[in-house]
C-alpha cells in the first residue's frame, strides 16, 4: 500500500516536471516574442468574455425576479459586445489589456506603499514599500511609453510570469519526487 502510494506521487512529480518545464518554455518564448503573446492573451481574454456573456445570458432565461434577468441580459451583451470587439480589433484590444495592466499597477503600487507606513513598524515592511515604489515606477513606464509599450507589455509580463511560475513548479516537484522515494 505505502509503495503504490509512492509510486502515485513519484508518477505525478514526474508530470508536474514535465508541465513545468513547457511552462518555463513558453513563458521563455512569450518574453522573446512579446507581441505574438500579447495578441494571443488578448484572443483568450475575448474568447472568455464571449463564454461569460453566454452564461450570463443563459442565466437570465432561468428566471429570477424581473430586474434580475434584465441585468444578466444587460451584462451578457456587454461582456459578449466587448469580447467580440476584442476579437475583431486585437491593436485595441492589445492596447486596452495595457492601460488596464497600468492602471492596476498604479492602485496596487499605492496601496503597497499605505500598507508599508501602516505597518512601518513590522518586520518586512521595508519590503512593501520596496515593492510599492518598483510596482509604481513600472506602472508610470508603461503609461508614458503608451501606446507604444502595448506592443511589449501584455506578452512580456504574461512570459515573465509563466517562466517563475514553471521554476517554482519544478523546484516544487523535484523536491516532491526526492521526498517521494
Amino acid at each position: 500500500m505505502v509503495n503504490e502510494f509512492t509510486s502515485d506521487i513519484h508518477r505525478a512529480a514526474t508530470w508536474s516536471l514535465v508541465l513545468s518545464v513547457l511552462m518555463m518554455a513558453t513563458g521563455a518564448l512569450a518574453i522573446a516574442l512579446p507581441m505574438v503573446a500579447g495578441f494571443a492573451v488578448t484572443g483568450i481574454v475575448g474568447w472568455l468574455l464571449i463564454f461569460s456573456g453566454a452564461l450570463h445570458l443563459a442565466l437570465a432565461l432561468s428566471g429570477g425576479g424581473a430586474t434580475a434577468v434584465v441585468w444578466e441580459i444587460v451584462l451578457g451583451v456587454l461582456y459578449g459586445a466587448i469580447g467580440f470587439y476584442l476579437l475583431a480589433n486585437p491593436v485595441a484590444g492589445l492596447e486596452s489589456l495595457t492601460l488596464a495592466i497600468a492602471v492596476y499597477l498604479f492602485v496596487e503600487g499605492i496601496v503597497e506603499f499605505v500598507l508599508s507606513f501602516q505597518l512601518r513598524h513590522r518586520t518586512g515592511a521595508g519590503w512593501l514599500l520596496v515593492d510599492g515604489i518598483i510596482t509604481l515606477v513600472l506602472s508610470v513606464l508603461i503609461w508614458t511609453t503608451y501606446p507604444s509599450s502595448a506592443a511589449w507589455v501584455v506578452g512580456t509580463l504574461v512570459g515573465i510570469s509563466m517562466l517563475f511560475s514553471g521554476i517554482t513548479r519544478f523546484m516544487l516537484s523535484r523536491r516532491i519526487r526526492r521526498l517521494a522515494v
